[in-house]
């Protein structure tokens, strides 16, 4: 297989088979269900927090420790998967996320309900890059890749709608817990349908694990997204930038590692390739980005005009609409467009539609306005999601698929892990000592500014880098 993206003729003759279709509806839904996951428990934050006495400035942790277990372990287990079997590796995260959630659900404390977050954000870096892995080895063929992966986003996007809603309607008419509670059926029944479905799934031949390597990366991770984390909550403190030295200590030695391992990780030689480099790096803006704007919508609808957690949830239903609509019509126009142009002509489009935001004013009036643009904006970040997603899983040969998920996966977990922390400081720095709707209102204005103008930024650069087509080199290394 061979790093080259740029579109093919689209391929009439090829057809899903049977036991494609089952996988593919099999593995969609645990996306689904991994979506929403992540999604309703968003607009429940303020009453989690009221309930079991988190103080103002710690409820972000509630996000943060998930994203940050997830981000630091999915590329880890990603490569596991590759070894020891992603089915296996899939079913375990199940598993987990079982377990996790009736820890959740019956939390009567805030460090109760973190280390359920904790063990929420280790079964999601088991689950996704697994189901992934399986789907992208499924499906061989170019044009039919491409389909699955632009009907797994639609997947992801109608989980987080559905999430965003029904979290609100949960708050609202039961309890946050339920949050956590509607997990554990559909985790069982995944634990049973998947194995009777879904055939064992791994790497030809078998390597050993980088235990080193996984180590650092894994660390230097955890590190690096604490210390932006607590950069942006305390300012540069003592802490913060230890941590942030700390990480960038471990990273630097675990690029040493890999460039001396014959069992890598990651090989240094994929690291270094454009199509990889620049696509996992689009992806933390990409979902950086949106998971910022989707942040700031909420505080707007609920803190500056006052509207319920359900509310915010419709409001957001822009978001998880255009992403449907953008992950159906995206595979046909990848058959057209190469990925290269279209990740950055679509990051553009994303930052450019979220500067509506910067006008909104403490009036019900903008409610459309905002649902509007951000329709168009989630079109966008979904062709930009699966633009790298083709990038990032094509330039791998099959039995380096969970790396290659692994990463992209990764990337996804880092961008939402930091996306919140670092827009929370500028708007914290907007905001300055004001306090009340109109001090907010100021400082999600010029929040979201900076969140665009960094997307748009980030899409000219890498087109700019993208924009030659590719040299054919010899496969990748599993």
């Amino acid at each position: 297989m061979t790093t080259d993206t740029a579109p093919a003729a689209p391929a009439r003759s090829a057809r899903m088979t049977g036991r494609q279709l089952t996988v593919l509806v099999v593995l969609l839904a645990s996306q689904f269900m991994m979506a929403a996951d992540f999604s309703v428990l968003n607009v429940a934050l303020p009453r989690v927090g009221a309930e079991l006495g988190f103080f103002a400035g710690d409820l972000q942790w509630i996000t943060t420790m998930f994203a940050l277990t997830a981000a630091g372990c999915t590329l880890v287990f990603g490569r596991v998967g590759d070894y020891v079997g992603r089915r296996r590796i899939f079913t375990a995260g199940m598993a987990l996320l079982a377990v996790a959630s009736i820890v959740g659900g019956t939390a009567d404390s805030p460090a109760l309900l973190l280390v359920a977050r904790t063990l929420q954000g280790l079964a999601t870096a088991a689950i996704t890059p697994a189901a992934l892995a399986m789907l992208t080895t499924a499906f061989t063929e170019p044009s039919l890749r491409t389909k699955a992966l632009g009907l797994n986003g639609v997947m992801m996007s109608s989980g987080f709608t559905v999430g965003s809603i029904l979290g609100g309607v949960l708050t609202d008419l039961l309890s946050w817990r339920w949050a956590f509670f509607i997990n554990i059926p559909v985790a069982i029944a995944a634990i049973i349908v998947v194995p009777m479905v879904v055939p064992e799934n791994k790497a030809e031949n078998r390597k050993k694990l980088d235990v080193p390597g996984a180590v650092l990366i894994t660390t230097g991770l955890f590190a690096g997204i604490y210390g932006v984390t607590r950069a942006a909550e305390s300012g540069l403190d003592t802490a913060a930038i230890l941590s942030l030295a700390v990480a960038a200590v471990l990273l630097a030695a675990f690029w040493l590692v890999e460039s001396r391992t014959a069992d890598a990780l990651v090989p240094v030689a994929i690291l270094k390739r454009p199509d990889i480099a620049f696509g996992n790096l689009a992806a933390l803006f990409i979902f950086g980005g949106e998971t910022a704007l989707i942040f700031f919508t909420a505080l707007y609808v609920q803190n500056v005009l006052g509207h319920s957690p359900l509310v915010a949830g419709l409001v957001l239903l822009g978001i998880g609409v255009g992403q449907i609509l953008g992950g159906s019509i995206g595979p046909k126009i990848l058959a057209k467009v190469s990925p290269r142009t279209m990740l950055g002509v679509a990051l553009v489009g994303q930052g450019a539609f979220m500067l509506p935001g910067i006008w909104m004013a403490a009036t019900n009036g903008w409610l459309a306005v905002v649902v509007a643009a951000q329709f168009v904006n989630a079109i966008f970040s979904m062709l930009a999601m699966l633009s790298f997603m083709v990038i990032s899983t094509s330039a791998v040969d099959t039995d380096a698929q969970g790396m290659a998920t692994g990463m992209a996966t990764q990337s996804q977990q880092v961008g939402i892990a930091i996306g919140i922390p670092l827009m929370s400081a500028v708007f914290t720095a907007a905001v300055g000592g004001g306090s009340g709707p109109a001090a907010e209102l100021s400082g999600i204005h010029v929040a979201i500014a900076v969140d665009a103008f960094a997307l748009i930024g980030a899409g000219a650069l890498l087109w700019l880098a993208l924009r030659r087509k590719p040299r054919v080199p010899a496969p990748a290394p599993a």
